[in-house]
């Protein structure tokens, strides 16, 4: 209903009803009153919610959300949230277990062309796009940084503790090499945007200081630098080599070292994120005040065990009978801390202290603990490492399904980095004039650079991560065995699950040893006699196979006359 429609409505309703119970019409008079008292009511209703948000405590705390964090901010959010990573026990244990889910069992990657002849196709893959891959996967300078399985741990707390990571790939144009540093989250100083499009990153303003040798006077001095680095897959066709200063001093642009910046936490449209552990900072330390409460108390009363009541005239020889020490033992001599006796007169009574209304169950924190994890994303079950009373192990599974979930969340973050990235090393492979690879580079109409690589070889990356939930290992490998049974499913896909579900390290160097140069696989076990017999059986070469070839590669020769020499005697 519009505007003018309501208004009219509002006139005109009053009108008709006494109209109606003018004229006798009580019934419908009635309903009309109802509905013009429901519509009132839920105007009223409205009203009162939309007089609610402009409350000052609404108010204050929409205008923090009305625009991003400052850096300065954040310096000093990130700043408290590394320090209690160390120190706050809740907030060291979420974000190690945060980390156990996620890289706890690692991640396999490779690429689907690997130089060898795919079986179903004419041509040959060619060349060799996961020997690029694992090159950059296993150099030592990016297992340090990005990599290795120590990399991988450091990055994770620190989205925990920063919400942001900012990885260069500084590339030797010669060779596309690539070699991935870190760059630390403080010394990004803005985030460049295209003024069209905020959510088009263009470059990352880095600023920070250099030590560099002084000769004069000796020792080291900080230099204050400033650098453009550009954000990954923002390659302009001009490329200026530095950005102008305001006071002379001119920025370059590291063209060879674009940045992807992992972000998480934050609002979308914001430049930085926010770090994972930032919701559960207030909480985790209300519950260590609480503990430290409830070990006061528990100090207080272990310092008073016992209550003495007596007259005014007696209560300095009971002060100074108590305050002797305890009869000793008559064999080892030892003071009778226990069950030592007190002598008494008769006007004095001594009982120990009641606590039955002192309250020392720590279990009353318990929902302070909870509300760590509810900002952590892991179940309180977990968090504690103790079910508690009503932790029973289904309860604890039930609660940890949710936490596998948005771990794979997490896990999907990371393998867009990953493919990111390497997509670049291999697109890098390409351009370099000593590079691996092969290929052409073209721009789309939107100015977009586009690789393809020659011998119709794919650029497809396969991710896997292990299911996060413990599956029992026989019931997986009996599942994969089933599902080979009709043989829809192509051996080395079979293989790849199997060893995958056994935990094997270096998936792709045993499938390579369970293909021939064709793409053919070769079944474990199988001599490479039997497969030669084989191939003799279909018509095949058996020498080739021998030596390595495929069948398709010999060519029969025409036999040559040597002229034999005479052997010497």
């Amino acid at each position: 209903m519009g505007f003018a429609a309501s208004l009219r409505e509002s006139f005109t309703a009053p009108v008709r009803e006494t109209w109606y119970r003018a004229t006798g019409r009580a019934e419908q008079a009635e309903i009309l009153r109802q509905e013009r008292a429901t519509v009132e009511h839920l105007q009223e209703s409205i009203a009162d919610l939309e007089n609610r948000m402009n409350e000052p405590g609404w108010q204050h705390l929409t205008s923090m959300a009305d625009q991003e964090f400052s850096r300065e901010g954040l310096r000093q959010i990130t700043a408290v949230v590394r320090v209690m990573a160390l120190k706050n026990t809740l907030i060291k244990r979420g974000l190690a277990l945060r980390t156990a889910y996620v890289w706890g069992q690692g991640v396999q990657i490779s690429a689907r062309a690997n130089g060898k002849q795919r079986k179903g196709k004419a041509v040959r893959a060619g060349q060799d796009v996961n020997a690029v891959v694992q090159e950059f996967l296993a150099d030592d300078g990016n297992r340090r940084t990005l990599t290795g399985s120590q990399a991988s741990e450091e990055n994770e707390r620190a989205l925990g503790t920063d919400g942001n990571l900012f990885f260069a790939l500084f590339t030797l144009p010669v060779t596309g090499k690539v070699r991935a540093r870190s760059i630390p989250w403080d010394e990004i100083a803005d985030v460049i945007t295209n003024p069209r499009d905020s959510s088009e990153v263009w470059f990352y303003k880095r600023v920070w200081y250099e030590s560099a040798a002084d000769e004069i006077l000796g020792g080291y001095s900080a230099n204050l630098r400033t650098a453009y680095y550009p954000a990954l897959g923002y390659r302009p066709a001009h490329r200026p080599k530095a950005v102008p200063g305001q006071l002379g001093g001119d920025a370059t642009i590291y063209w060879d070292a674009p940045v992807y910046h992992v972000k998480v936490g934050g609002l979308k449209g914001w430049k930085y994120g926010v770090p994972d552990a930032y919701a559960a900072i207030d909480w985790a330390q209300a519950y260590k005040e609480f503990l430290t409460d409830w070990a006061r108390l528990i100090k207080s009363l272990s310092r008073f065990a016992w209550k003495l009541t007596s007259k005014g005239s007696r209560q300095a020889a009971a002060r100074s009978r108590i305050a002797a020490g305890p009869a000793a033992d008559r064999y080892s001599g030892e003071p009778q801390h226990a069950g030592a006796t007190a002598l008494m007169t008769p006007d004095m009574a001594l009982e120990a202290v009641p606590k039955s209304g002192a309250t020392i169950d720590s279990d009353s924190g318990r929902p302070l603990a909870a509300m760590v994890a509810a900002g952590l994303d892991v179940p309180v079950t977990m968090l504690l490492g103790d079910p508690g009373t009503t932790g029973a192990r289904a309860t604890a599974e039930t609660l940890d399904t949710p936490t596998e979930r948005t771990m794979e969340l997490r896990r999907g973050v990371w393998t867009e980095m990953y493919r990111a990235i390497l997509t670049y090393v291999i697109h890098e492979a390409v351009r370099a004039p000593k590079g691996a690879l092969k290929g052409a580079i073209t721009r789309d109409e939107t100015g977009r650079e586009t690789i393809t690589l020659d011998g119709d070889t794919e650029q497809t990356l396969e991710i896997s991560w292990p299911d996060i939930d413990d599956v029992d290992v026989t019931v997986l490998v009996k599942a994969i065995t089933e599902a080979d049974g009709p043989q829809y499913l192509p051996p080395l896909v079979v293989a790849r699950l199997l060893l995958e579900a056994l935990g094997v390290e270096d998936i792709d160097e045993i499938l390579d040893e369970l293909t021939t140069e064709d793409g053919a696989f070769i079944p474990p076990g199988e001599s490479a006699g039997q497969a030669a017999v084989d191939a003799f059986r279909n018509g095949g070469d058996p020498a080739a196979l021998l030596a390595g070839e495929s069948p398709d590669e010999v060519v029969d020769e025409e036999p040559v006359d040597e002229e034999l020499e005479p052997a010497e005697a």
